[in-house]
């Protein structure tokens, strides 16, 4: 028996998915504050529909993968573990200066400081110095070691963060400080710069740096208690952490960088999504995953979602690269809210799973889009996740009434649906800042909603946009826990090495290999197949002058005299793809910056034959009255269960699973695709 398990913990719900001998299981829990407990949760779903015993379960599970909001959740809300930051003297205030400029804001008024990792009096300065060639300058003694490491413990830090000029170049002293800290404070956690991004830009690697140290005394005591638990129920394989540039490490190789865990759970969706497409036979995919807490957009062109560097992580520049995803605070459990001007909002806050929305009925009073949703008729109060929570949409109507209703001086009905457009349009927006506003026209595209409340908004955003097509997988409330399963165990090696096409190829080809050595010692560590690796030499490269890179893939084996050409070549239609036509400085020198090498585990997944149960799947047929909420009028509608065994129909109409509601408007159709995901054709527009 083959049994993998995939895991996606959101900011509401935590969704599962089994794969049994290559049929799928899927089961949902809401989410916990200790993450564990929502873990167990869910897979105790799995567990029963598998017909399985604790004790055949979990010993039988031989993949087990996971995306989390651990890191993602500590800094959204700034809630760190206390740190210390060790520096080189003389740059104590490298990251209270920053880039200058705060913010985009044009009012110097509301110009604000980055937020706050280290308090000031936390930042400890060393007496070392090493120039930007490598070479010694100040030697680093142990006594000041000593004193520095005593000054930050002071304080009554839970972690250290060490990032020293130029370390990068010649990370001896940060190894120094690192050795230091093993010997004689062995139970303090602790990151070196120089092992965690080993580039140049000592602000967005001190910033990246020191994010890394503020959440791992967090991330080690979540894991350590669901690593206990898991063992003491029988599970025996290894535990995969998805990790913001795509790919899995193991939970031993996660806990070195934590802060790479950072949106996590959202990968898992882009790579479900890319899989999904190429199955469908679609170029252009654009992916929607709405939950309980927010909206996560991303798009995928030729197979290939687009990596960031530079990341953005809770409103700092890091020097990280990542899978390119917009967020937004607009999911089911996003609050409606009026402003002090008098104007309409949705989110960013959440309501969460508690209190969650008015109609959980768990004391919560605040309206969500959830809310408005059930007061327009979408949702059916007895049927949500299938019947097993029950919904109150008197509840729902009083929250609306006293929070958005009266203030705004409009009926409860009106109310409802002015949250539901206004969260359509700041989702709509979410996806026009990946397609319009990098040159790509969303026309082009097919829309993939998922997440358990997104087939209640994926046909309005679709319209709003201007696409045409959507498909709604049918596993699509644990759709990003399905695309968690799917996705490789990968391990990127960097490093800066300043490189121009005149220097020889050989001084090039040496940096890689160096750093092929470290992704073959990382592939026999994780014990991965010689048939399932792959590396892929990367850099990083900018034209003379300029001050950010464009990412080039080079292509493998040696790199001699005669590839520098080709490579010139390559960075030039990678930058014009980037910035548009003609827009490449070809008469310039081109500077290779950062060398890189990703090392790619291929994931041996099962094939999954079935998606969901549908054999035997009996249609029923009911009627609804809604508010139609793109046009305000109220309809009846039809509403289906036991969609396959139909397999076709026309909006207005509902599509009912037990664990997502899909709305399909007026003039639209929908059918089933092959592989028995809803496929929705929009009316064109005018």
């Amino acid at each position: 028996m083959a049994l993998q398990v995939g895991i996606d913990v959101g900011g509401t719900f935590t969704d599962a998915v089994a794969v049994l001998d290559g049929r799928a299981v899927r089961g949902k829990a809401f989410s916990t504050k200790d993450v564990t407990t929502g873990i167990l949760g869910a897979l105790a779903v799995l567990q029963e529909r598998a017909g399985m015993s604790e004790e055949e379960f979990y010993p039988a599970v031989d993949r087990f993968v996971l995306g989390n909001t651990i890191v993602t959740n500590a800094v959204d809300e700034q809630k760190y573990a206390t740190v210390a930051l060790l520096t080189t003297q003389g740059f104590r205030d490298t990251m209270r200066i920053a880039r200058s400029a705060r913010t985009d804001e044009r009012d110097p008024h509301k110009m604000l400081p980055p937020p706050g990792i280290v308090e000031r009096g936390r930042v400890i300065e060393v007496a070392e110095r090493v120039d930007a060639h490598g070479e010694v300058l100040v030697p680093l003694r142990q006594e000041a070691i000593a004193a520095a490491v005593d000054s930050a413990l002071a304080t009554g830090v839970e972690a250290i963060a060490v990032c020293l000029l130029w370390s990068f170049r010649n990370p001896a002293h940060e190894q120094a400080i690192g050795r230091y800290l093993r010997e004689n404070h062995p139970d303090v956690p602790f990151t070196l710069s120089s092992g965690l991004t080993p580039v140049y830009r000592e602000y967005e690697r001190m910033v990246t740096t020191a994010l890394d140290a503020a959440v791992k005394p967090l991330v080690a005591s979540h894991f350590d208690h669901l690593a206990e638990e898991l063992r003491a129920r029988g599970l025996r394989t290894r535990v995969q952490i998805m990790q913001v540039h795509g790919g899995f490490l193991s939970v031993e190789e996660t806990s070195k960088a934590p802060i790479s865990m950072f949106n996590s759970g959202p990968v898992g969706g882009v790579t479900g999504a890319r899989l999904l497409g190429q199955q469908l036979g679609r170029r252009r995919v654009l992916t929607a995953d709405m939950g309980g807490t927010s909206l996560d957009a991303a798009a995928i062109m030729d197979g290939e979602f687009r990596l960031l560097p530079r990341a953005e992580i809770g409103g700092l520049p890091t020097s990280l690269t990542v899978v390119d995803i917009e967020t937004i605070g607009a999911g089911g459990g996003s609050a409606a809210w009026v402003d002090g001007r008098g104007l309409l909002r949705v989110g960013p806050h959440s309501t969460g799973s508690t209190p969650g929305p008015a109609c959980y009925g768990k004391g919560g009073t605040r309206p969500a889009v959830t809310d408005a949703a059930l007061v327009l008729g979408l949702i059916n109060p007895g049927y949500y996740l299938g019947g097993t929570v029950e919904l109150y949409e008197d509840l729902a109507r009083e929250a609306l009434r006293a929070h958005v209703a009266e203030p705004l001086g409009v009926a409860e009905d009106a109310a409802a649906e002015g949250v539901y457009r206004l969260a359509t349009s700041q989702m709509a927006n979410a996806l026009r800042k990946i397609t319009v506003n990098r040159g790509h026209d969303p026309r082009e595209f097919t829309l993939v909603g998922f997440g358990g409340a997104c087939g209640l908004f994926a046909a309005s955003i679709a319209a709003e946009i201007g696409v045409s097509e959507l498909v709604i997988p049918r596993n699509a409330a644990v759709f990003s826990a399905y695309g968690l399963m799917h996705a490789d165990s990968v391990f990127s090696a960097v490093r800066t090495s300043p490189w121009t096409m005149r220097q020889p190829a050989a001084d090039l080809d040496r940096e890689f290999q160096a750093l092929e050595r470290r992704a073959r010692a990382w592939f026999d560590g994780e014990g991965i197949p010689e048939d399932r690796r792959e590396l892929h030499r990367e850099a990083d490269m900018k034209f003379v002058g300029q001050i950010f890179e464009v990412t080039t893939r080079l292509k493998g084996g040696t790199f001699t005299e005669a590839d520098k050409d080709e490579l010139r070549a390559r960075f030039i239609a990678d930058y014009e793809t980037e910035f548009g036509a003609g827009t490449a400085w070809t008469e310039t020198d081109i500077l290779l910056v950062n060398s890189r090498v990703r090392a790619v585990g291929r994931s041996d997944v099962q094939q999954v034959r079935q998606i969901v149960e549908t054999d035997g799947e009996c249609h029923t047929l009911l009627r609804r009255t809604i508010l139609e909420p793109v046009t305000g009028a109220r309809t009846e509608v039809d509403v289906h269960r036991g969609f396959a065994a139909l397999a076709r129909a026309k909006g207005p109409c509902l599509l009912e699973e037990p664990d997502t509601t899909v709305y399909v408007p007026t003039g639209a159709t929908v059918e089933l695709t092959d592989a028995g995901h809803f496929l929705i054709r929009l009316q064109p527009s005018v």
